[in-house]
Parts: C-alpha cells; sequence; structure tokens
C-alpha cells in the first residue's frame, strides 16, 4: 500500500473561517474527512499534518524521506518564502504535488510566485478544497505508474 502525507501550512487550520471568498466557508476538520475517505477508496495510508511554524514543516518533509511514496503540500504564505521548505522537498524523492486552494494568480502579485513550484512534480491551485481530491487521484496515478 502507498502512503502519502499530506502537509497544510500556516493558518490553514482555520479554513471556513478566514477570507471565506479564497478558501471556502468548509473547515479543517471537513477537508481532513474528505481526504481520508478519498485516500481509503484509492487503497492509500494517509497521513495530515499542518503547522503554523516553518521548521516544523521542513522536520516533517525531513522525516518523510524514507516512510511515505508521496507528499501533496499546501505550504500557504510559506510557498512564497520558505527556501527552506524547498531545500528539505527537494531532497524527497517521491512525487511531490503543490496545492493552493486559492488560484495565487488572480490574488496580490507577491503570491504569482512560489518557491516551490521548480522542485515539484505537478501543481494544483484555485479549485477550492477539491483540488484535494484532484491531487489524491493524481498522486494515486503516478504511484501506481511505477509498479
Amino acid at each position: 500500500m502507498n502512503k502519502l502525507l499530506i502537509i497544510n501550512g500556516p493558518n490553514l487550520n482555520l479554513i471556513g473561517e478566514r477570507e471565506q471568498s479564497q478558501y471556502g466557508s468548509k473547515d479543517y476538520k471537513y477537508l481532513e474527512e474528505i481526504c481520508k475517505k478519498k485516500t481509503t477508496e484509492l487503497n492509500l495510508a494517509l497521513e495530515m499534518k499542518q503547522s503554523n511554524v516553518e521548521g516544523e514543516i521542513v522536520n516533517i518533509i525531513q522525516s518523510a524521506r524514507d516512510d511515505f511514496d508521496g507528499i501533496i503540500i499546501n505550504a500557504g504564505g510559506y510557498s512564497h518564502t520558505s527556501v527552506a521548505i524547498r531545500d528539505a522537498l527537494d531532497v524527497f524523492k517521491g512525487k511531490i504535488i503543490e496545492l493552493h486552494i486559492s488560484n495565487i494568480y488572480k490574488r496580490e502579485e507577491f503570491r504569482h510566485k512560489s518557491l516551490l513550484s521548480g522542485v515539484v512534480t505537478g501543481i494544483i491551485c484555485g479549485l477550492g478544497t477539491n483540488g484535494y481530491i484532484l491531487a489524491i487521484n493524481s498522486m494515486h496515478e503516478m504511484l501506481n505508474e511505477n509498479k
């Protein structure tokens, strides 16, 4: 069974409460539930982590190197600022999908550039929490291509 890690960065624990025009009204518990349901359907082992602390996210990624086949990461604001998270992802040898709930290209100019994009397998943005389902489906397909 392939093992998938979903990492959510700063403020994502507050989806449903903050900026509903960008992130929708569904809360973090809902997000966890739909991800668990989809990974169960696809026979993927899932672990979800959320942190507001950059160094913790780096530690999570580093710890995942030997235990997980793929990472889906929504690094939130760190996508645009964190060389440390980018470097940690670059060491991970499995598949990586960068995910954004909002369309970063329809937002403030500083959000148009992601430092992570150059080291990930693919990117999904602007499709709301449904982007997680698409990312899980895509990850499942990529991981099964190698078998």
